[in-house]
């Protein structure tokens, strides 16, 4: 084989693995931009390497992508977006393949916004183990390959990890998707209509709503009670010309499911300008997440271009 048929070859092996990489870099950084630019990199290495020395190339890009985005995770720049209190992970609509594996419930709780919100809380080396014993049942020992780590550290951050994660997140289990649409469309009425006694009793009493306010503001908006939840949301769905000036036009509002929840999306033109997802818990929503900055709707938008919606809830907001 000559050096050309060579390439061509090594180059297919690296895409047999491009899916798989990229939803390990999105669980890590949270960010499928930053995933893409992981693994664009990994490809520069796998270019770089004497391949033919590399006996299990899956172990190896593995460890590279792995490597790459603990460095990003470690980086000041990430540290400084991280700890502003201005990010919320970047949400993709279902069906991207940046999502896989979803086999398992743990597989899908992994890429949940809830738990990639969490994992903000952990160190890149729990986050790490975190996610290749969750979401892709490495054993500690091939962990171990990975990280360059003791078996026992590795086990002792998953410990931390899972304590971290469960202490935080509310358990409701998965939820049937007919009742989780029927609730979301409940608050979408009550919201647009004004209906305050009904938003709340749509909500749990502990509910939090959290918005990255397009953009705007230095730090997230958060907001708990029922109560506050309740009138921040009465007030945002209303709407009135400056927000559709903002927006662009006059938005229609679909249902659609994002990181496996239950979300409104905000189209204008084919482009998703605002996503607001519902974590629910019990039959009731425990937390709704507003995100409206543009860069961050970049890839969910490319996917809902491709996508065939449903009827719109509002055709013209």
């Amino acid at each position: 084989m000559d050096s050309t048929a060579n390439d061509r070859f090594d180059t297919s092996r690296f895409e047999a693995s491009r899916n798989r990489l990229a939803s390990l870099a999105y669980r890590l950084l949270g960010s499928a931009t930053d995933a893409e630019d992981a693994v664009q990199d990994a490809f520069l290495h796998w270019q770089a390497a004497e391949r033919q020395r590399i006996k299990v190339p899956e172990a190896w890009l593995t460890k590279v992508v792995t490597n790459l985005c603990l460095d990003r995770l470690r980086s000041a720049q990430a540290r400084r977006e991280r700890t502003c209190g201005a990010w919320l992970p970047e949400p993709l609509l279902d069906g991207d393949p940046m999502l896989g594996p979803a086999d398992t419930f743990e597989q899908r709780e992994s890429v949940s916004l809830a738990v990639l919100t969490l994992m903000e809380r952990l160190s890149p080396v729990e986050r790490a183990v975190y996610v290749l014993r969750e979401a892709f049942s490495y054993s500690h020992a091939e962990i171990v390959g990975i990280l360059d780590i003791a078996e026992s550290a590795s086990q002792q951050h998953l410990h931390r990890a899972r304590r971290r994660i469960t202490a935080a997140r509310r358990r409701g289990g998965e939820v049937d998707r007919a009742s989780a649409r029927r609730i979301v469309e409940e608050f979408l009425a009550a919201a647009s209509s004004g209906r305050t006694e009904r938003l709340v009793a749509l909500l749990t009493d502990d509910a939090t709503a959290i918005s990255d306010g397009a953009g705007l503001n230095e730090r997230l908006l958060q907001f708990d009670t029922a109560q506050r939840v309740a009138a921040v949301a009465r007030a945002g769905f209303k709407p009135t010309p400056a927000k559709r000036r903002l927006a662009g036009g006059t938005p229609a509002v679909h249902y659609a499911l994002v990181n496996g929840a239950p979300a409104l999306l905000f189209v204008v033109g084919g482009q998703v300008i605002g996503a607001v997802t519902f974590d629910i818990t019990d039959g009731k929503i425990a937390t709704v997440r507003g995100i409206a900055t543009l860069t961050r709707l970049t890839r969910l938008t490319d996917a809902w271009r491709q996508h065939e919606p449903d009827t719109p809830l509002i055709t013209q907001w």
